[in-house]
């Protein structure tokens, strides 16, 4: 109460100004960093009952006090707002979620240079250009350049002095004309160097530049009928040309832009930028942000401009972006005044705009796919998760079991066996229940425990079968039944019996037969594991794969003694070639019209 009544307090306070505004937990630390044209409006609103989602409810219930700075403008409001959450990285703010080392090209800072793609991002090495939105884009300018330049790709420390005293012989690359032969003294300094200046002006993006300056060197040799000089311009003419339009975004080449692309989800935003210079792409980055309470998309927009901004001018070589245009999805206000923002409705600019979106929109959907496939990594952490929540430390391998029958006949139960949150199929286990007659699913699954688990019981005889399956597999870390608590019973009792001591779990389904809880211990306690996410998909996953690896084996083996029943009605079919047919035809249809 006394919390309430000191926020209220500070509400009253609050002025109507331009600012920023902080959240603090009751430990003191920044949990949220806010801008505002009026503090006193915005701020008030997060305290306003009906009017919050889930998360800012989240966030109000954790503030114990609030400190606000006042600005001139919004625009102050933004840079510094900017710069406290660049600080503090407070819990509730937006998240650059990318830690991925995205490709550039790297010019090294040698005698004799080197072009390399690179991932590694050291200044004092060399000159950085990029980053690239894919490997493919590198690709694409690493192969114009070598196919153009026959630069060295080896790694020597070459020297003039070294090549002046023959330290170097000359490789293979030189021979197959891949390389000028520098290291041998073939090719000048002076047009190695010259090399290296055009494919500095290409990644920059002045690639028309040299394509020019060809075309007019091959227009001269061709009227000093010097044909032979003229077709080699030509090839690197031609070759240059494919690149550029490959890169090229439209006819107009005097397009020179900034075009950021917005695409989001429930919980993560995705922004792209393209850099754009005489109509080419020359450079492109994509970020994500994990959204922590429901920021307006505009807000986050901008924030991630300042970031993909400052992330490719650390490595823009002589690429001035500070007054070019900036093309938007939707408006965003509190930008920074010298640049000029459109948001294009139609034509060129509407085009890069549409272009921009769907690289935001491809990389949400290759993440979200990469999320899917990455499922493995996801049901590791939950078996961590699991064995903290029930005590089992180093909990590894868990083993699961499922009863079907249809009113007793046909009785069969299934193991299946996760190591480290992964399904290990070729260790899964279909059993026939041998000594319980009728609907019996406490008998059954004591059977089946009995015989899982035999080969490690205290004071029993061994076969060579039960050694053979000893040294093969271990005893897992915990068992889950697919049932509730006389699944439960059973299983203890069998253990028990073979004094054995197991960890024992039950999963129970609602009556909509989906999962529903987790039972643990004996007397079992219920464990509520709706609230963790990726746990609960993960005891799903447990749950529906061992009764989908039982139904199946059951509907299997009845409907193979269904065939099994109608062949015998057949003349002249006995037991030998009953199983002969059955292999050959595989049902009583075919056998039939055979």
């Amino acid at each position: 109460m006394e919390n309430k009544k000191y926020i209220k307090d500070i509400l009253k306070i609050i002025p109507e100004k331009p600012g920023i505004y902080q959240y603090f937990n009751k430990e003191g630390n920044i949990i949220y960093v806010g801008k505002a044209k009026n503090l006193h409006r915005r701020v008030s609103s997060y305290f306003i009952k009906n009017n919050k989602s889930r998360k800012t409810e989240q966030l109000v219930k954790n503030i114990s006090d609030i400190k606000y700075v006042i600005v001139e403008n919004e625009q102050d409001a933004f840079l510094l707002e900017n710069n406290l959450i660049k600080k503090y990285q407070p819990k509730y703010n937006i998240l650059l979620k990318d830690g991925k080392s995205y490709p550039r090209i790297c010019i090294t800072k040698e005698e004799y240079p080197r072009v390399i793609k690179t991932r590694v991002f050291k200044r004092k090495e060399g000159e950085y250009y990029g980053p690239y939105s894919s490997s493919h884009s590198v690709d694409l300018v690493m192969q114009t350049i070598q196919t153009l330049y026959p630069i060295r790709t080896c790694n020597l420390k070459l020297t003039s002095d070294g090549i002046e005293k023959q330290k170097y012989k000359l490789c293979l690359k030189y021979h197959i004309n891949k390389c000028c032969g520098i290291c041998g003294g073939i090719c000048t300094k002076e047009e190695y160097i010259k090399y290296i200046d055009d494919i500095r002006e290409i990644i920059r993006g002045n690639a028309r530049v040299i394509s020019e300056n060809l075309e007019e060197k091959m227009t001269s040799l061709a009227k000093e009928l010097k044909f032979e000089e003229a077709e080699k311009i030509k090839n690197k003419y031609q070759i240059i040309e494919k690149f550029r339009s490959r890169t090229i975004i439209n006819n107009s080449s005097n397009i020179n832009c900034e075009v950021f692309g917005y695409d989001e989800n429930d919980k993560n935003a995705y922004i792209s930028i393209l850099r754009i210079k005489q109509g080419n792409i020359i450079q492109a980055l994509v970020v994500e942000y994990e959204k922590r309470i429901e920021e307006e998309k505009e807000d986050i927009l901008s924030h991630a401009m300042l970031e993909l901004i400052n992330q490719l001018n650390d490595c823009a070589h002589d690429i001035i972006f500070d007054k070019t245009e900036t093309i938007l999805p939707f408006k965003v206000e509190d930008l920074p005044k010298e640049r000029k923002y459109t948001v294009p409705k139609t034509g060129i600019k509407k085009s890069l705009l549409d272009l921009a979106i769907k690289n935001a929109r491809e990389y949400k959907e290759d993440k979200t796919a990469r999320w899917q496939t990455g499922s493995e990594n996801r049901d590791a952490k939950a078996a961590k998760e699991l064995g903290k929540i029930l005590g089992i430390k180093d909990l590894k391998r868990i083993e699961s079991f499922d009863n079907s029958n249809i009113q007793g006949k046909e009785a069969v139960a299934a193991c299946v066996v996760f190591i480290e949150g992964k399904p290990i199929k070729n260790e899964y286990r279909k059993y026939n229940i041998k000594t319980v007659e009728g609907a019996n699913d406490y008998e059954s699954m004591k059977e089946i425990v009995l015989r899982r688990y035999r080969a490690f019981g205290k004071d029993i005889e061994l076969t060579d079968e039960d050694r053979k399956e000893k040294e093969e597999r271990s005893l897992p870390d915990l068992v889950i039944a697919d049932g509730g608590e006389i699944q439960m019973k059973a299983i203890k009792e069998a253990t028990q019996m073979l004094r054995l001591d197991i960890n024992i779990a039950g999963l129970v389904k609602d009556n909509k037969h989906r999962t529903a809880t987790l039972l643990y211990g004996f007397p079992a306690k219920t464990i509520e594991i709706r609230k963790n996410r990726e746990l609960f998909k993960f005891l799903s996953k447990i749950q529906d794969e061992v009764h989908r690896f039982a139904i199946t084996y059951h509907r299997n083996k009845r409907s193979k003694n269904q065939i099994k029943s109608e062949l015998e009605d057949i003349r002249g079919i006995g037991e030998a070639s009953r199983k002969v047919v059955l292999q050959k035809f595989g049902s009583v249809r075919r056998v039939k019209n055979s």
